[in-house]
């Protein structure tokens, strides 16, 4: 360790992922250096630990990486507003559905839309304690 900086493979050993994993969020600018050495390697903040796990905690929720680092790159401002449509959204389901579906499709509607409302919360939530990349 360089400083309380982390080169990949340490960064990979404590996230509990491989340096594989972490080229690949970096290459999709989930992650960033926080500088190089002078021998050219990247260093990460230790902070990049706690992001590494959001990843894979929304990846692992159904989010595709996409949507993970557009979720990661909003504002908790933004990410509030979004909570508010998913709301409106399943109330609006709601009202259209009971007669026109079957209730094992109504139900997968509204499993879809909780989990929609999980990962959002739990963006705000850590939004604001985990580095931006």
């Amino acid at each position: 360790m360089t400083d309380g900086l982390l080169k990949i493979g340490e960064l990979a050993a404590r996230a509990g992922v491989s340096p594989r994993t972490i080229d690949h969020y970096t290459q999709l600018g989930l992650l960033a250096p926080a500088t190089r050495s002078p021998g050219g390697y990247r260093l990460y903040a230790v902070e990049a630990v706690d992001r590494v796990h959001l990843i894979q905690r929304l990846e692992g929720h159904g989010l595709s990486l996409t949507d993970v680092g557009g979720a990661l790159s909003k504002a908790p401002a933004d990410l509030s507003a979004l909570l508010a449509r998913v709301g409106e959204d399943l109330s609006t389901l709601e009202d259209a559905a009971p007669g026109a579906l079957d209730p094992q499709l109504h139900g997968l509607i509204g499993a879809i839309v909780e989990r929609a409302h999980t990962l959002l919360i739990t963006a705000i939530e850590l939004g604001g304690a985990v580095p931006p990349p």
